[in-house]
């Protein structure tokens, strides 16, 4: 006689399915107390089965939606589910737990409903990963994803936590001063103040004034003691921009400072300490300055402790997108707006465009572009003549591919410029084939140039990338 085949009950094979899966799962009545309570909700929560079912959900979770929006509640009310929703709870141990969170109305055989069901995920992994990922492209008020400012995030912790002076290199609008901010935000100097001077905005003899203060009848019209900058920055950080228009004459009294820190005020009699750190940027070349005597060789050598040099905005265009996505969420509060963003036919636009005052420029344009927008998304319609000119070049192509294929564009030519255009050095450094190279360059407008590394004889040509 054939052994009958044993088919487990459906309540049974429900409970193997909830047992077995990595989600929380939890059931609750109508009076909102849990009636089940699966392993994993057990896991992720710290509570033990048998202390959870009877309870009060609220007792067990302690949620952050249990107070104000509760989204099971809202699903038994209006019988539609949530799906996905992202809040925390408060696990045994009093730790906060990122969760996602999916409802659903629980029915009995006649339709009635008896209560309700809801799934939650650990997204502890995942919030682990996104505030990594963050903290690559944050550093202080600074955000990026460059490899080239990458280099410039690793070392700024070590050049906080030292005193040494800071020469800051970069183009008008790289975000010197930010940099020199973020700076003295992590550095032991924090809770002083920071001062910036913008030393090409004053004439040589203001500036000798507002650097180290004067004294009472030191000059006509100084009826009493005025403090200089360097009191003022006194604990904190003198910030001096645009250091290469100071005049030789000046260059002497910063000098001393620096070396013996010590200045005097104009009419003083005696010296005061000058209990600053001092950090100095520029635009312009100060080794080339030096060459034509503009620019004292040991001024350049004391200021030239610690280097930074900033890329432009038009060698880091992969930033634009976070850069836009920051200015956009300063604006609408500042304005009390809520722009959207940009669209993507704008965002390719400003992909496109060279910036030659990098982010300064485009801070400019964004708001610009909220003066125009009043809601909604920014578009081609809310961006400067300069950038949409370009609109006509691009006009054919979809603006992600246009976006993409400038990207993709730039990053060839990056790779070109670092392997001395060597091809085949190029290809590898990017992963790719020298054919398939070769097809993208042909494609995106590339023009080739240097050696393609095929002859072993030519080894010498080739340069493997850092």
């Amino acid at each position: 006689m054939a052994r009958k085949k044993r088919v487990p009950s459906p309540a049974t094979s429900t409970e193997a399915i909830l047992e077995s899966i990595s989600d929380g799962v939890f059931t609750v009545d109508e009076h909102w107390v849990v009636t089940s309570f699966n392993r994993a909700a057990s896991k992720i929560t710290g509570i033990p089965r048998d202390e959870a079912v009877g309870r009060l959900c609220s007792e067990v979770f302690r949620s952050s939606m249990c107070e104000v929006d509760c989204a099971l509640k809202r699903t038994l009310k209006t019988g539609r589910p949530v799906i996905g929703r992202s809040c925390f709870i408060i696990d045994a141990q009093g730790r906060r737990i990122p969760i996602s969170v999916s409802t659903a109305v629980l029915k009995d055989a006649k339709g009635n409903v008896i209560g309700g069901a809801e799934t939650f995920r650990d997204l502890t992994e995942l919030e682990e990963l996104r505030q990594e990922l963050e903290g690559r492209a944050h550093v202080g008020e600074l955000v990026s994803r460059s490899p080239l400012m990458q280099k410039v995030f690793e070392v700024i912790p070590a050049v906080a936590a030292s005193p040494s002076t800071v020469l800051i290199l970069g183009e008008t609008g790289t975000g010197k001063e930010i940099v020199a901010r973020t700076i003295h935000s992590l550095s032991p100097r924090r809770d002083g103040p920071f001062i910036a001077v913008n030393c090409a905005a004053l004439p040589d003899t203001l500036l000798e004034s507002e650097l180290f203060g004067y004294k009472a009848g030191a000059f006509t019209g100084a009826a009493r003691d005025k403090p200089g900058r360097f009191a003022l920055a006194k604990g904190g950080t003198l910030f001096l921009d645009e250091i290469g228009e100071v005049s030789p004459a000046l260059q002497v009294r910063l000098l001393r400072v620096l070396q013996d820190r010590k200045y005097e005020p104009l009419g003083a009699t005696r010296s005061e300490t000058a209990d600053v750190r001092v950090m100095v940027a520029t635009n312009t070349d100060l080794a080339r300055l030096v060459k034509q005597g503009s620019f004292r060789e040991d001024l350049y050598y004391r200021v030239n402790v610690v280097r930074l040099e900033l890329p432009p905005l038009r060698r880091r265009k992969e930033d634009i997108p976070l850069l836009v996505e920051q200015f956009v969420t300063r604006f609408n509060a500042l304005q009390h707006k809520s722009v959207q963003g940009l669209t993507t036919e704008a965002l390719s636009l400003l992909m496109a465009y060279d910036w030659p005052g990098n982010i300064r420029e485009l801070a400019n344009v964004i708001e610009r572009a909220f003066i125009l927008c009043e809601k909604g998304s920014i578009g081609v319609a809310h961006l400067p003549e300069e950038i949409t000119a370009r609109s006509l070049q691009h006009a054919a192509q979809p603006g992600l591919k246009s976006a993409a294929q400038m990207l993709e564009a730039q990053a060839i030519r990056r790779a070109l410029e670092r392997c001395a255009n060597n091809r085949l050095a190029a290809a590898r450094e990017l992963g790719i084939h020298k054919s398939t190279l070769f097809r993208k360059m042909k494609r995106l407008g590339i023009a080739p140039a240097g050696t393609d590394g095929r002859a072993g004889r030519r080894v010498k040509r080739e340069r493997r990338c850092d």
